[in-house]
């Protein structure tokens, strides 16, 4: 009974001191919470500008990133300006010049000093260009009077990094990322010729150069043209139903061929502004590419004859190049001053991925046939299973396109300007389709000669 009585008496303090931990993990979580609260977005404005031994680096960064540190407050959370210049260097310290990082040559400035902090209202707009942001870090702090909740606020922030000269090669790593779940970092580096180089980051971009050389531009683009190929599906899918029916090279060769002129024109006239530029546009070139797998797939099923197939093949590929292109748009901030070497670098990390993409499936697929599956079964399922996958990004994809309201064109001199460069690129792409007929018909007549004389030399020896 003791025991009993005993063991009670340990369960219900027991129960106490949980129900007591828990009251009190109730009471202090929301402070942890709000002493650790990350933003979701964070805009991240900064000027990179080298003159002379020195490269000032000026950023602006919204004080809600700035979470653990504690600033000196009054009233209902307005900042004490007076006060706060201690805990302004050490944010800048902390939440900045640790996380940003610029290097001369391939090698990291570490001579750097962080010369100003200040605080500006959200409403402040002296970050449109250069010179009105540093004369405005330059000017007094905010007075004390000035009614600000910190969290509103923007810390404008001034670093310079001792360099060897401002005609080397600079870059930035930027490591941004945790000032919120998504942090965007619209950079302008101001060469020192007068040009301006914009870039925008999400999260941390990595090794990024500030105004490339032709040959890293180029080499940055190659990569990304090859990653592109491999990690669209839709694309592989695309080259997947070319390459089911035709598994040699030198039937491939006219249809890979129309595919690349017909990307190539459509992603360097966009590179050059010729796609239209309106929301909808976008959604229907997507559309329309899962179109073209569906369309491939089913010619693939009904056994369409193959030998013009390249005809079909270059008209989907013009819309292909309008998707490549807009991966393109979105990278184009890495080319620098090197537009058309990023383009054509670019195009070729694409062509090299479609080879190796050929390299691998068209032995995989000549040995299912051969071992696994009969060939024309084979064809049919295969090319039923991409119509499948592609059938629903269409109906996806479409449902995406129906939700835009769509207006007739002004009729004004934008437009006529327009229309006489798509009529200029509809001459490109008859002229090409005219050049590729030609070219294949006489490598066709060619082939049927060869055939033709190899044929009669057998005859005369039997």
């Amino acid at each position: 009974m003791n025991r009993l009585f005993t063991a009670l008496i340990h369960t219900l303090s027991a129960g106490r001191l949980t129900l007591f931990a828990g009251s009190m993990l109730i009471f202090f979580l929301p402070s942890l919470v709000n002493a650790h609260d990350i933003p979701s977005r964070v805009t991240v404005h900064a000027f990179v500008k080298p003159e002379g031994n020195q490269l000032t680096a000026l950023l602006r960064v919204p004080m809600e990133a700035l979470g653990e540190i504690v600033f000196p407050l009054r009233g209902p959370g307005y900042l004490l300006f007076s006060e706060a210049q201690d805990r302004l260097d050490e944010a800048a310290q902390v939440y900045i010049t640790e996380s940003i990082h610029f290097f001369e040559n391939g090698e990291e400035l570490s001579d750097k000093e962080l010369v100003a902090t200040r605080v500006s209202l959200p409403s402040n707009r002296s970050f449109t260009d250069y010179e009105s942001a540093l004369q405005n870090i330059n000017s007094p702090p905010l007075d004390d009077s000035v009614d600000l909740f910190w969290r509103q606020g923007v810390l404008d922030v001034l670093v310079t990094y001792r360099i060897e000269s401002e005609d080397s090669q600079f870059a930035v790593e930027p490591e941004l990322g945790t000032l919120s779940s998504e942090t965007t970092t619209v950079l302008r580096f101001l060469v020192p010729s007068g040009a301006e180089r914009i870039f925008n980051f999400q999260g941390n971009p990595g090794y990024v150069e500030l105004d490339p050389r032709w040959h890293q531009a180029a080499a940055r683009f190659v990569a990304m043209g090859f990653d592109h190929i491999l990690e669209g599906v839709d694309h592989l899918l695309f080259l997947f139903c070319l390459v089911i029916p035709l598994r040699s090279i030198r039937a491939l060769i006219p249809v890979v061929t129309s595919f690349t002129v017909a990307h190539s024109i459509t992603l360097i006239s966009s590179a050059f502004g010729m796609a239209p530029a309106v929301l909808w546009f976008p959604p229907l070139i997507e559309t329309l590419i899962a179109l073209s797998i569906v369309y491939m797939a089913f010619e693939n099923i009904v056994g369409a004859k193959l030998e013009h197939r390249w005809m079909v093949t270059f008209g989907f590929g013009l819309i292909h190049g309008f998707g490549f292109s807009f991966l393109f748009s979105e990278t184009l901030q890495f080319a620098g001053g090197h537009l058309f070497s990023s383009l054509l670098a670019f195009n070729i990390g694409v062509e090299l991925g479609q080879i190796l993409v050929l390299i691998l499936v068209i032995p995989v697929l000549n040995l299912l046939f051969k071992y696994f599956v009969e060939e024309r079964i084979g064809c049919i399922l295969l090319s039923a299973l991409l119509a499948h996958s592609a059938w629903h990004w269409m109906l996806e994809r479409g449902g995406q396109l129906s939700q835009f309201q769509y207006q007739m064109p002004v009729l004004d001199a934008t437009f006529f300007a327009s229309l006489m460069r798509w009529g200029m690129l509809m001459i490109v792409i008859v002229a090409a389709l005219w050049a590729m007929y030609e070219l294949f018909r006489k490598l066709s007549l060619i082939e049927s000669f060869s055939s033709y004389g190899v044929a009669q030399k057998l005859n005369a020896k039997n």
